[in-house]
């Protein structure tokens, strides 16, 4: 099928144009103005921008954690996904204790065959390496498109990681270029905090935030910088919260180390005070890192318009509120952590990034679609629009009057974090790989549309013909 998307705005992370798209297969096969071409399909973009489909390198879809699943499974987070102008995403397989990498890798495209909505890949979470896998499976994965590890810093007894393991792991995505991913917060020190909390009677949501103080967060990311500093290995840290955690990023990246760091969107708008909430709706706001005191959110504004932090995600972890966070409601700690936001961070950014003037349209899609694309092997065949590349695109009318909410968004989770938030910007019709996906409010292609896409080593580009699809 062709498609011809015209007289939009073109935005990438570097261009700002008025022009012609012309689509012909998966790909973009001409750019220009007043395209003198034949399409099977026209869609009239005049006044509208038209962005790269977002790259959201930060969700969890059908996760055990905390004695449940999220809520979402890969349809219908990717579904979500869709209607939020993000196209593809790279989600996390978690190595069960005493697991293969390849039996988990094989566990997890079963949760996705046939369900697919948008493109994915995969970073690998590696919990054991004494009774599961090897350092010599690890090193193998990058071969297989699974190019980055994550390791978490927290979750003691769960799924946290001792030095050794991170280091080693450190030192095997030195040799095979992978990038290392670390959820960096001092799991012994939360551990001891939660337990005295729990000790003295303290239950409530808040003390999932006051056990788990921002000084934990800095001290985690500071060691893990300095250990991939040591081990040469690329860095990457997720949600990145609090002023305590941006400094150290900061300093590595002045210094020209390879250290690259990412926030979400829930932490730019959500505070503590929202823990505090009464009637256990503080419980909607459990995740991981908390939120954090409100004068963090001018922090991490500034991180992202400086390059500090690179990425916004989403770190979209969706529980039911009721049947599932209430499994925590006499006791914090056994609140199943995460929130969703799958479908919004598209709305948010640009109305309270863009609109507001704290960033500029080019930076937002550096933020969301071009950064994730470089870091994770994905560009140049996404995260831009450019001859060649994948046609995912985003026509986007930046006067759509959108009011964001439980009752209407495609996440089957109960409620929204950014309930009521009226925001003027939407996506209009989102196409994946030139197959219109998303028009208006219907979602008109079949789930099974979306692929898993191999990914290239860190710093190396993903050509076309090493991105072929896998069942």
């Amino acid at each position: 099928m062709s498609v011809l998307i015209k007289g939009g705005r073109i935005i990438t992370a570097a261009d700002d144009y008025v022009g012609d798209v012309y689509v012909d297969g998966e790909r973009i096969s001409l750019i220009g103005e007043s395209l003198d071409v034949q399409a099977d399909k026209v869609i009239e973009a005049a006044g509208k921008y038209v962005l790269p489909g977002c790259i959201d390198p930060h969700t969890h879809l059908d996760m055990p954690f905390g004695g449940t699943v999220t809520i979402d499974d890969v349809e219908s987070g990717q579904t979500a996904a869709a209607f939020g102008g993000t196209t593809c995403h790279v989600d996390f397989i978690i190595q069960p204790k005493g697991s293969t990498f390849a039996d988990a890798f094989e566990d997890w495209r079963g949760k996705a065959n046939g369900k697919q909505v948008i493109d994915m890949g995969y970073h690998m979470a590696v919990t054991d390496l004494h009774e599961g896998g090897t350092l010599e499976e690890l090193a193998s994965l990058p071969d297989q498109g699974i190019t980055s590890y994550k390791l978490f810093m927290a979750y003691k007894g769960a799924l946290m990681v001792d030095d050794e393991t991170l280091f080693r792991t450190m030192e095997v995505a030195a040799e095979t270029g992978a990038l290392v991913m670390v959820h960096a917060e001092n799991g012994d020190a939360i551990d001891v905090l939660v337990k005295q909390a729990l000790a003295a009677g303290r239950t409530e949501p808040k003390y999932h935030a006051l056990t788990r103080p921002p000084e934990t967060e800095g001290e985690a990311t500071n060691r893990a910088i300095q250990l991939a500093r040591v081990a040469g290995s690329p860095l990457y840290v997720v949600h990145v919260s609090c002023r305590e955690a941006v400094e150290p990023i900061a300093r590595a990246r002045e210094a020209g180390w390879n250290v690259h760091g990412e926030t979400c969107t829930q932490y730019f708008f959500v505070d503590y005070s929202f823990l505090e909430r009464p009637d256990f709706e503080g419980a909607k706001y459990v995740y991981t890192p908390p939120p954090r005191a409100k004068e963090n959110q001018d922090v991490l504004w500034n991180a992202v318009r400086t390059d500090t932090l690179s990425v916004i995600s989403t770190d979209h972890c969706a529980f039911l509120w009721d049947g599932q966070k209430t499994i925590g409601r006499d006791d914090f700690s056994k609140i199943p952590n995460g929130g969703p936001g799958l479908e919004n961070r598209l709305h948010m950014i640009h109305e309270f990034g863009v609109r507001t003037g704290r960033i500029t349209l080019n930076r937002m899609v550096e933020l969301l679609c071009t950064n994730p694309a470089k870091l994770f092997g994905l560009y140049p065949r996404k995260g831009t629009i450019a001859v060649g590349s994948d046609a995912d695109i985003v026509v986007f009318d930046p006067e759509r009057k959108f009011t964001i909410s439980a009752q209407t968004q495609h996440s089957k989770t109960d409620y929204n974090l950014y309930e009521g938030t009226k925001v003027t910007g939407a996506p209009d019709v989102v196409l994946l790989r030139g197959q219109v996906l998303v028009e208006g409010d219907e979602l008109v292609a079949e789930p099974g549309i979306g692929q898993f896409v191999k990914r290239a080593k860190f710093g190396e580009e993903l050509k076309p013909e090493r991105a072929a699809a896998t069942a």
